[in-house]
């Protein structure tokens, strides 16, 4: 179920109340006690058993042998032939078969199957009706796990027909349940999985393909449901999974249509079609394999075949909104998020119960900033489909979002969460500013707006806002072209990330995004994004060199072709990122920063692929290839070279046996060029407290300068420095190890701490500026910049890290009052001065500096006159 989310407005908050009530009305009318009742099954229900096991191993003809053994008037046998015709597009010869059936029996096997080929072909109100009348009769007769999975089935049918008012889903799952627990047929938890699937319930989802495959680990649908599963978190696995139906399968047209998406997720759009086309092979009539289709050409630019397809689709239903939302689809998943909001409109319009299209309109509407319509449309989705949690979540969301603190400058709109937005709009508005400002002059390009950015204290309304579900742990920030999202400094532990380079990041994607009207390729706008950050701070994009040289090493850097798919692997993500940026710094290495422009420029002027490298650059994919190759090898040469022989990761001080001092040592002199030997005898010797460890780990930084983390060889010397109170050498430890470690608070607050004691105001200032700019709610560290800026008195910095200070939690209030005061003071505010100094009595009405302060205030008041 869908997380809670604090308050509701009063058409959204009876949902959990709706939900609690449904499931009682469902158990009132379908009681569980049979659940333990297993009859011996008939022979119509062995046969159709044996029937569906044939179909979901592939094994079409043996089905259809089955079926045709049957007498021949046998509904049953009718409706496994209808089965069969049907996933090869032969409707009306499916239709020949179950009409007759249906009159012999209304409300069996072949009534189901007539009720979905209605639904199929646009027939909703037949459907519907034939469909109702099975999940009724079957629904009732709780001693056949048959009629048990008929009627879940039938449910789940009406469900997916988008009938408003009625809640099927809630009547298919606990349906499926008692079918679950009467036999141990694996379509019954394939079916249940699908339904958890479609409801966006992963857990449940996995539990039942699993149980499904446990049952028979052959059962090819399971398999596709599974791999459909672990498309967005695993999409190497999903293939797996899904070409593993195939090898049981290979008709099996979901299975196809799943690696086909994948194919698109990573621009083989031709792969992609050449799936496709193998599924229309199998039924020329697919509906969704058409959809696809048509929704490659659109984002192709293809109009004509865009078009034929859509009413080659019509044609053969209709009323199938599908069309349009699933080129929607593919357009967002392009970045063409205008676009997508157009063609889910058109969905909606084609099919206004269609719950899905409304939903997916809904969700393209926040990513394009319009969230009141967003609202609007998300309303009627969950009005029609109560159960989908994307829907709930979003509505949720919005509901959080009108709470938020909303400042506009310009053509910026920043939404902050209200406990957070005294202080982050000190320092959020201030950083996008600059950063838009910069990039703007940079790429010679001013972005349209408003641009709206929102800001998120929790991680999972973050996602919500994002995807409509929990989780995108990997995640920071995203960005739509005008709406950024992001985590707030309190959505991860302080340390772990710098909120500053993410806005930045995204805000770079903003000019990339609409300088290339939405159709930037991810490698170019996430590689452009990694290197603006470098660009604009140093230390922020420097992470990735360490492990980066040792996918060198290992021969692991993507080749420039695949360098897209190194987005979709949960394995290389990372390293794409990194290899991106050094691509874009290569090209403007080598080509300038022109023909950076024209390349992202192209892109938006249909060009794609190697032929928009080869206009902007001059060069093919290839020759592009080899330069970078050389360039990348001559910079991380003395780098491979260090690390080559080392772990994947800084060598730790070992946790259990005192190292052998000695033969590190001898390790250390016989490979001088070995980062792993050299810290490794430092970090001993730093276990020892030994001066002497200065001595390797100072060959250890100079072999790898950029090494960060609490074992890294500046890290190791300044804790040493710290032990023999060799504080002016922890200083500049510090310094160097945050000068590539951007998301280190603790060594900051060490670096803040070691200046405190040798009075080292310039060291104190770096300290605490890298504290505050980590996380922004630490009072301490505003009151020390605070202290250091009215010292120079620089009344403005002052009086905004004092404030700072107090929203923050100041530990001595008094002073703190104090300290702005004395500020405000500075910039000749009397009045607020005034203030301050009483506040500061009122807390403590001795404290002699407020009584001072106050008399300085008076003395300067009566000077004035």
């Amino acid at each position: 179920m869908p997380r809670a989310f604090g308050h509701w407005r009063r058409a959204v908050s009876m949902r959990p109340l709706v939900v609690i009530l449904l499931y009682m009305c469902a158990w009132v009318a379908f009681p569980p006690a049979y659940a333990d009742q297993n009859p011996a099954p008939t022979e119509a229900q062995s046969f159709l058993k044996a029937a569906r096991s044939a179909i979901a191993h592939g094994k079409i003809a043996e089905a259809e042998a089955l079926a045709r053994k049957r007498p021949g008037q046998d509904p049953d046998a009718a409706a496994v032939l209808a089965q069969i015709a049907m996933r090869q597009g032969k409707y009306e010869e499916a239709q020949t078969l179950l009409e007759p059936a249906v009159t012999r029996d209304s409300n069996g096997e072949a009534a189901l199957t007539l009720g979905t080929l209605h639904l199929e072909l646009g027939r909703s109100q037949d459907g519907v009706r034939l469909l109702e009348g099975v999940y009724r009769q079957a629904s009732g007769r709780g001693t056949d796990p048959e009629a048990v999975f008929r009627a879940a089935r039938a449910a789940h049918a009406i469900d997916r027909a988008h009938v408003p008012g009625r809640r099927a889903a809630h009547d298919a799952n606990v349906l499926y349940r008692a079918a679950s627990a009467a036999t141990d047929d694996p379509a019954v938890d394939t079916g249940w999985g699908w339904l958890f699937l479609e409801k966006y319930a992963p857990p449940e989802a996995m539990r039942s393909f699993q149980d499904a495959l446990k049952a028979d680990p052959d059962w090819a649908p399971a398999h596709a449901g599974l791999a459909r599963l672990l498309a967005e978190e695993n999409p190497p696995a999903a293939a797996a999974g899904a070409s593993k139906a195939l090898e049981i399968d290979p008709n099996l047209i979901d299975a196809h249509l799943l690696l086909a998406e994948l194919d698109l997720d990573n621009s083989r759009n031709a792969d992609a079609r050449a799936r496709i086309e193998k599924v229309l092979a199998i039924n020329p009539s697919d509906l969704e394999a058409r959809s696809w289709l048509a929704a490659i050409a659109y984002v192709e630019g293809d109009r004509s075949t865009f078009d034929t397809e859509v009413k080659r689709v019509l044609s053969i239903n209709p009323a199938y909104s599908g069309v349009y939302r699933i080129a929607g689809d593919l357009a967002a998943r392009n970045y063409r998020f205008d676009e997508a909001v157009a063609l889910a409109r058109q969905a909606a319009t084609l099919d206004p119960t269609d719950s899905k299209s409304l939903a997916a309109l809904g969700m393209h509407l926040m990513r394009t900033g319009d969230e009141p319509q967003a609202r609007r449309a998300l309303q009627q989705a969950f009005d029609i489909d109560a159960f989908d949690k994307v829907t709930f979540n979003l509505l949720a969301l919005l509901d959080t979002l009108d709470k938020f603190v909303v400042e506009k400058s310009g053509d910026l709109i920043i939404k902050y969460h209200p406990d957070e937005a005294a202080i982050m709009r000190e320092y959020a508005l201030p950083l996008a500013q600059d950063a838009l400002k910069a990039l703007s002059a940079r790429y010679n390009f001013t972005p349209k707006g408003p641009i709206l950015i929102e800001i998120f204290p929790d991680h999972d309304d973050f996602a919500v806002r994002n995807l409509g579900l929990p989780g995108m742990i990997g995640a920071l920030g995203a960005c739509f072209g005008r709406v950024v999202t992001m985590d707030s400094p309190r959505a991860r532990e302080p340390g772990t990330f710098s909120w500053q380079s993410t806005l930045w990041h995204e805000l770079a994607h903003v000019i990339t995004l609409q300088m290339s009207n939405q159709r930037v390729p991810r490698w170019l706008t996430e590689g452009i994004s990694v290197y603006e950050e470098t660009k604009a701070r140093p230390e922020w994009g420097r992470e990735m060199e360490v492990p980066f040289a040792r996918a060198l090493d290992r021969g692991e850097a993507l080749p420039l072709k695949d360098l897209n798919s190194g987005f979709t692997k949960p394995e290389t993500i990372a390293l794409a990122y990194y290899e991106a940026s050094l691509l874009v710094e290569h090209i403007v290495a080598t080509h300038g920063d022109a023909a950076l422009h024209t390349l992202i420029r192209s892109y938006g002027e249909g060009v794609d692929g190697d032929a928009a490298i080869s206009k902007a650059l001059g060069v093919s994919i290839d020759a592009l290839q080899a330069t970078f190759d050389k360039a990348v090898q001559t910079r991380f040469a003395p780098l491979v070279a260090a690390v080559k022989s080392g772990p994947k990761e800084s060598a730790r001080v070992a946790p259990t046996a005192a190292p052998d001092v000695a033969a590190l040592r001898a390790a250390a002199a016989a490979q001088p060029g070995s980062y792993a030997a050299q810290l490794a005898l430092g970090a001993a010797l730093v276990a020892a407290s030994d001066r002497a460890a200065f001595e390797p780990l100072e060959r250890a930084a100079a072999l790898v300068p950029m090494a960060a983390g609490e074992n890294s060889p500046h890290a190791l010397m300044a804790r040493l420095a710290e032990q023999l109170e060799d504080f002016p050498r922890a200083i500049n430890e510090y310094q160097a190890l945050l000068a590539h470690d951007h998301a280190a608070i603790e060594p900051a607050r060490r670096l803040a701490a070691a200046a405190e004691k040798v009075g080292d105001e310039k060291a104190l200032a770096f300290a605490y500026d890298r504290v505050v700019a980590l996380d922004p709610f630490d009072p301490a560290a505003h009151t020390g910049l605070g202290r250091l800026a009215l010292k120079r008195r620089d009344a403005t910095i002052a009086a905004r890290e004092f404030r700072a200070a107090l929203l923050t939690g100041a530990a001595d209030k008094a002073a703190a009052h104090c300290d702005l005061g004395e500020s405000y003071l500075l910039q000749g505010k009397a009045v607020e001065a005034k203030r301050e100094a009483l506040a500061a009595l009122e807390i403590a009405p001795s404290f002699e500096r407020a009584q001072d302060l106050l008399l300085k205030i008076v003395e300067k008041d009566s000077g004035g006159r």
